[in-house]
């Protein structure tokens, strides 16, 4: 009896095609990077909440006509950041708010054209590992889960609110810092299957596991600033209002709210926390180079501290230029690229798989007659 296949082609003759499928899941990273920067010029120019309505399908094209753009536009004169802070916008000026939006959902739309019908296409010409598949399928759910969470996101805007609900916007962009990272880890795992073991890697993991889970928090705690425009309070550096700590941190009740909505104590805890991990990023580089673990994890060390020391200046230059949007954005462009510097450090840092260890018990002699 013959067991199953998870690809149709399997049997035909049809090898898996590892190269193929990482450069296709490589394409699919860089465009989910070139989404978050999309979607931070959305939210810089204040854009997000330009289209009231969720049409994943109907949705893809713009307004055709001078009707139409008026439609949209009354939809959007019904919603309170209208109402309260863009009143009196032209139609021109709304699409121009218009565009950055349509542009987020048209190129979310395009991320899941070129993630299915690849997949589909390397699946049935059997070119997919059977222990792929379940991962492949996860991420294209994963993409899915995004598309409505960016709709979750949006509606929270759309009736009481002027903007959107901070912490919506960070679940939104920490799930993009998800896929991305995830299809990172899978392209190189087929691109570099088997790394060159690194002797330092059992001590060297625990360290770059850290410098990614507090890169992870500090974009969290990024999107918190931008989600309530903390970035537009305090815009010096490294005081803020002429102390290290202002006493307006501390204005809410209870006193750990003051960590997540008040605007002092969230710019606060983003600067310091962005530091923090600078510092562990860059202890990390130093540590990884100096264990001669090859020219590739050297070369991936040194990338690590210039795209730190980087990002902490474009953060500050962010600040200073009072949240310019170029800068914000190449901002958010160099944490996506931490994230990916880190995600190929861990993979070369995998642990090898151990040899099973030689029986070497002396065989039992048989009992004496």
């Amino acid at each position: 009896m013959t067991s199953l296949s998870l690809s149709p082609a399997a049997d035909r003759g049809h090898p898996p095609a590892p190269r193929a499928v990482a450069v296709w899941l490589l394409v699919c990273a860089g465009m989910v990077f070139a989404m978050a920067i999309i979607g931070a010029i959305t939210r810089l120019t204040e854009s997000g909440l330009s289209i009231t309505e969720w049409k994943p399908v109907t949705g893809a094209l713009p307004p055709l006509s001078e009707a139409q753009w008026l439609a949209e536009f009354e939809k959007y004169r019904q919603i309170p950041e209208y109402q309260l802070l863009k009143r009196g916008m032209s139609l021109e000026e709304f699409k121009g708010i218009y565009f950055w939006e349509w542009l987020h959902r048209l190129w979310g739309r395009l991320i899941g054209v070129v993630f299915l019908l690849p997949l589909v296409w390397f699946w049935v010409r059997g070119q997919v590992s059977r222990a792929l598949v379940p991962t492949l399928v996860g991420l294209f759910l994963l993409g899915g889960l995004q598309g409505f969470i960016g709709w979750f996101m949006v509606q929270s805007g759309l009736t009481e609110r002027t903007d959107v609900s901070h912490y919506r916007l960070a679940l939104h962009l920490g799930m993009a810092f998800l896929i991305y990272a995830a299809l990172l880890k899978v392209a190189l795992g087929l691109l570099d299957p088997a790394p060159t073991p690194q002797p330092a890697a059992r001590r060297l993991r625990p360290h770059a596991w850290a410098a990614l889970a507090l890169l992870g928090v500090t974009v969290v705690w990024g999107a918190f600033v931008a989600g309530i425009n903390a970035g537009l309070a305090y815009n010096t550096w490294p005081l803020m209002g002429g102390t290290l700590a202002p006493a307006e941190m501390w204005t809410l009740t209870p006193a750990w709210l003051n960590l997540l909505e008040n605007t002092a104590a969230v710019q606060f805890v983003h600067r310091w926390v962005a530091v923090v991990t600078a510092l562990v990023v860059l202890a990390l580089a130093w540590r990884a180079w100096r264990t001669g673990g090859g020219t590739r994890l050297r070369g991936v060390a040194a990338g690590l501290a210039a795209a730190t020391v980087a990002q902490v200046g474009l953060g500050i230059a962010t600040l200073l230029s009072v949240v310019w949007i170029p800068l914000a954005t190449a901002h958010q462009g160099g944490a996506l690229v931490l994230t990916g510097l880190l995600v190929w450090t861990l993979h070369l840092l995998r642990p090898q798989p151990e040899m099973p260890r030689p029986d070497t018990s002396l065989p039992e002699m048989p009992a004496p007659r």
